[in-house]
């Protein structure tokens, strides 16, 4: 499996490409990973050196990839944060020259744009671009329960109300692709308050898993949860076979992160989670 991975990375710590590579490397994929940022550092921490790299940069790099005259055997292309515009239709870029080259490749979108406990935190003019440009071009979506509603206009205070969002959402994909939508973070009226939930939708079909919450306030885990789920749903087929196999390697990532009490997760210490989780969570339909 071979995966296109245009990402953020920071030298210390782990989020962006630098949460996403590791995962899907131990898993077997090959990554063909292109960087939009080098910083330090992720941002979370007030303080951070590095550099921005432009969209032309990223193209430069894409186009690069081509003439090696393998795009033909990239599966799927991955993306999450997007500084401006100009790397997002870069990223377009890249999902149209690997289409061209492998019609059946996807394209997973991380619509990164805020959370509830932050807002908002990405230039504006994302919010908008993710919502006309980069969705509609995917096959696959993994917001959180803030993105999506902020995407769809529609609230998810209720399993139902989450359904129709995801449908909203649904509605925006790609017409001829799978419309498969993993919702991160998701706390309705029926969740527990030690636990948290997930849910999938593919078609008309939508499966939830619910895993107990941890104790850890940390940046990154969107960004594995995304890749490991892409790989997953690449490799299995199904939606819910994939929000399965995800959302246990993250609830034990995010386990040995709450034990070893860091604000860094923990991919390395835990990386047998990602190929054989120490507890695994069924979904259910709903």
């Amino acid at each position: 499996m071979n995966i296109l991975s245009i990402q953020s990375w920071v030298a210390y710590g782990h989020v962006g490409n630098a949460s996403a590579v590791f995962p899907l490397q131990r898993l077997g994929a090959d990554v063909w990973s292109i960087n939009t940022v080098q910083f330090s550092n992720h941002t979370g921490y007030g303080h951070w050196t590095g550099q921005v790299y432009d969209g032309q940069a990223v193209r430069d790099l894409v186009d690069g990839i081509a003439a090696r005259d393998v795009l033909a055997r990239c599966d799927a292309v991955l993306s999450g944060y997007m500084g401006d515009a100009g790397i997002g239709e870069a990223i377009l870029h890249a999902v149209d020259r690997v289409r061209a080259a492998n019609p059946s490749a996807v394209y997973c979108c991380d619509p990164v744009i805020g959370d509830t406990d932050t807002g908002v935190y990405v230039r504006p003019g994302i919010e908008d671009f993710m919502r006309a440009r980069a969705l509609p071009s995917a096959d696959l979506a993994t917001p959180n329960r803030f993105e999506l509603e902020r995407l769809t206009g529609k609230s998810c205070e209720t399993i139902d109300a989450a359904k129709g969002a995801v449908r909203g959402l649904q509605a925006i994909m790609r017409p001829n692709g799978p419309k498969c939508v993993l919702l991160t973070s998701l706390e309705t009226d029926t969740t527990p308050n030690d636990h948290v939930d997930m849910m999938v939708a593919e078609g008309d079909a939508f499966h939830l898993l619910r895993t107990p919450s941890l104790p850890v306030a940390v940046n990154g885990a969107g960004d594995a949860i995304a890749a490991l789920f892409l790989f997953h749903r690449l490799k299995t087929g199904s939606a819910a076979a994939a929000l399965e196999a995800a959302g246990s390697s993250i609830h034990g990532l995010l386990r040995h992160t709450a034990e070893a009490g860091s604000r860094e997760i923990q991919l390395v210490a835990a990386q047998e989670e990602f190929v054989n989780p120490s507890a695994r969570f069924r979904a259910v339909p709903v």
